[in-house]
């Protein structure tokens, strides 16, 4: 399947007649860490992946499917990112990537990036200046809130990995979101400051190639901004697991 480039960093495959390339198209999901050690060292990295791709060429990939591959300190395999514009030095560096894209591009792969928009690392610059100046500009970046009013987290939510979806700032007294891990602060979309960092986050993968984003946790972006408590429908016990913990809730917010 032949590509030809359209506009900066898009391509279409030729021999296509979709209105999208991704109607239809066979896809694969790379997974950077186990899929191909290229230096030895018994870590997946793009070296190894791009020594690959003509395996996914030939069994008629059209799409691979680059799961996230960013700095981070792996709380959630690499699902905590700590810098959305840098390779995690266990895969390469940004010059491995390019290589990575372009052999692609060569056997007629298209690549999409996952792009972790919900949340960042714990780690990441912005959060540590958040926690560091509350009255920074990068405390709006995240959503905090105050105590209820009896105490503890500002509402019942819990988290996808268990327990409240929030944790202390022992600095502040106040709480922060994370609808999954405490190390995964969610990131506040209300913030026009952040839409536009994610603007420059995606142009800058754009510009090195991406063809597309699967972006993680698309749904849950914007919270209702009355942080009301969700319905209770079901029994939580001491035996009761993260994902049945999550269902026993009427997730309204």
């Amino acid at each position: 399947m032949g590509v030809k480039r359209i506009r900066r960093g898009l391509w279409w495959p030729v021999a296509s007649p979709r209105m999208s390339w991704w109607n239809g198209a066979v896809g694969y999901e790379l997974y950077i860490r186990s899929f191909a050690d290229g230096d030895g060292d018994g870590v997946g990295d793009f070296k190894g992946a791009t020594e690959r791709l003509e395996h996914l060429a030939w069994l008629g990939v059209e799409v691979v499917w680059v799961t996230p591959f960013y700095p981070s300190p792996q709380a959630d395999f690499g699902y905590d990112v700590a810098d959305h514009t840098g390779v995690d030095s266990r895969y390469g560096d940004l010059n491995a990537f390019d290589r990575f894209v372009a052999r692609a591009h060569e056997l007629g792969l298209l690549v999409m990036a996952d792009i972790v928009p919900n949340h960042t690392s714990d780690l990441h610059p912005w959060f540590r200046e958040a926690l560091a100046d509350p009255a920074g500009r990068h405390r709006d970046y995240y959503i905090f809130r105050p105590a209820a009013a009896a105490g503890g987290p500002p509402n019942n939510w819990v988290s996808h990995f268990g327990g409240p979806a929030w944790s202390l700032d022992p600095r502040s007294g106040e709480y922060y979101c994370h609808l999954f891990l405490p190390q995964q602060p969610d990131l506040n979309w209300d913030n026009d400051e952040v839409r536009q960092e994610f603007d420059r986050i995606l142009a800058f993968w754009v510009d090195r190639g991406v063809n597309g984003f699967r972006v993680d946790v698309a749904h849950a972006l914007t919270k209702h901004q009355s942080f009301a408590d969700n319905p209770q429908n079901a029994f939580i016990g001491c035996d009761t697991t993260p994902a049945e913990a999550w269902a026993a809730f009427d997730h309204r917010t």
